[in-house]
């Protein structure tokens, strides 16, 4: 008990020390606002304006098959580089989103709510695709959970946008070296080897996340979930500041880690990211043979599930059964959790504040996977009962 209420304290000294330091050095709420008001505008012009391939999502339940311009790797890189170059230029601090941390996720979580309204009016005035719309008839859950599936302004796709780049490159610019190991030094002069862990960690997902744009628009988030609260605040404000709670912490704790220790978690996550990549290159590579491949030494077990759209068109799509996904229906988030515990590992075990990054990302997917199961049963009917027969466990083998 007596051990259980020190780590207690500690962790709470810890997330007080974090907030207040970051508190003592705010500017005002006003020009964090202008700052991030210049971030978001700056993120737009480049997804509307940089050049990219052209990538086709999911076709919706309605049968639409949206187009989206692929230029995400590109847009990260540019950021950064803008970002280091004016930090070189003493045009701002390395570490100024450090330092300015508490008002710009006002400005963030401001813009996140805003964004939420103006998507649930435009969903009932001036919808991009009314067919794809979905009303539950609650005003709290159609706002919190979405009415349009694919919200756009001409060529800004707000689901895409706001995830990806408002999100995920505030992520990158908040937890790399460019900011909280900035601050890190700032503070003692050195940057910690559990830092560059988490920050290897985290550019090695971050940076597939862009890779792998084209592969990213046809995922749940995009070909099935509706924009709403949940993901227009989320991808502004939960993602930057959820995403990061290792690199905070470590910006006030640095820890040391024996250089056995630092590798084996490196590895660790290494490992989870190679295995997340290459089941997910196994869905993808037997869904575009037509389960002509070889996976794992032999040609893989598949199972053809049909379904309709809401405007009567029958579709297919294979159901792979072999490889990574022979062992669970949701492999890969299995895969995502290893990551994502790898990615905690470098704080240590003084506090357990850093690990809410872990316990978050393993209710989401736990949930994502029941809402899986429920989407999926009800699209492809007793395909789907086939499929679950053939592969009994949805995310850990021998469980659940």
């Amino acid at each position: 008990m007596t051990t259980l209420l020190r780590s207690t304290i500690g962790d709470m000294d810890g997330i007080y020390r974090i907030f207040n330091s970051a508190q003592a050095s705010l500017p005002s709420v006003v020009d964090a606002m202008k700052l991030y008001g210049i971030w978001v505008v700056f993120q737009a012009a480049l997804f509307v304006l940089l050049p990219g391939a052209t990538g086709y999502g999911e076709t919706t339940p309605a049968g639409n098959r949206l187009p989206y311009k692929i230029n995400g790797l590109l847009s990260w890189f540019l950021t950064i580089g803008v970002y280091i170059l004016g930090a070189l230029c003493s045009l701002w601090d390395a570490d100024i989103v450090a330092k300015q941390w508490k008002g710009l996720m006002v400005a963030a979580s401001t813009y996140g709510l805003t964004l939420s309204v103006v998507v649930y009016v435009k969903a009932h005035v001036n919808p991009s695709h009314s067919s794809d719309r979905k009303f539950s008839g609650s005003l709290f859950h159609d706002f919190f959970a979405g009415i349009e599936l694919n919200p756009r302004f001409g060529a800004l796709d707000l689901k895409l946008f706001n995830i990806g780049r408002v999100g995920m490159t505030a992520w990158t610019i908040s937890c790399r070296n460019i900011s909280f190991a900035a601050s890190q030094y700032q503070n003692f002069g050195y940057v910690s080897n559990g830092m560059i862990v988490v920050n290897i960690l985290q550019s090695l997902y971050i940076l597939d996340f862009f890779y792998q744009e084209d592969w990213y628009v046809r995922t749940i988030d995009i070909a099935h979930d509706h924009f709403g609260f949940y993901l227009a605040w989320g991808g502004a404000a939960w993602i930057p500041s959820m995403y990061t709670l290792q690199a905070q912490y470590l910006a006030h704790y640095p820890v040391h880690l024996s250089q056995t220790r630092a590798l084996i978690i490196l590895l660790v996550g290494v490992f989870g990211y190679w295995m997340f990549r290459a089941s997910n290159d196994q869905r993808t590579v037997a869904r575009r043979t037509g389960g002509n491949c070889v996976i794992w030494g032999k040609k893989p077990v598949v199972i053809t599930a049909h379904y309709s759209t809401s405007n009567g068109e029958k579709h297919t799509s294979l159901l792979l059964c072999s490889g990574f996904w022979g062992i669970a229906r949701h492999f890969n988030y299995i895969t995502d959790l290893i990551l994502a515990f790898a990615m905690c590992a470098p704080c240590g075990t003084r506090d357990v504040f850093p690990y809410a990054y872990f316990v978050y990302m393993t209710v989401l997917l736990v949930h994502r996977s029941i809402r899986d199961e429920d989407r999926c049963s009800k699209k492809y009917g007793k395909d789907w009962e086939l499929y679950k027969a053939q592969v009994p466990y949805a995310l850990i083998p021998g469980i659940y």
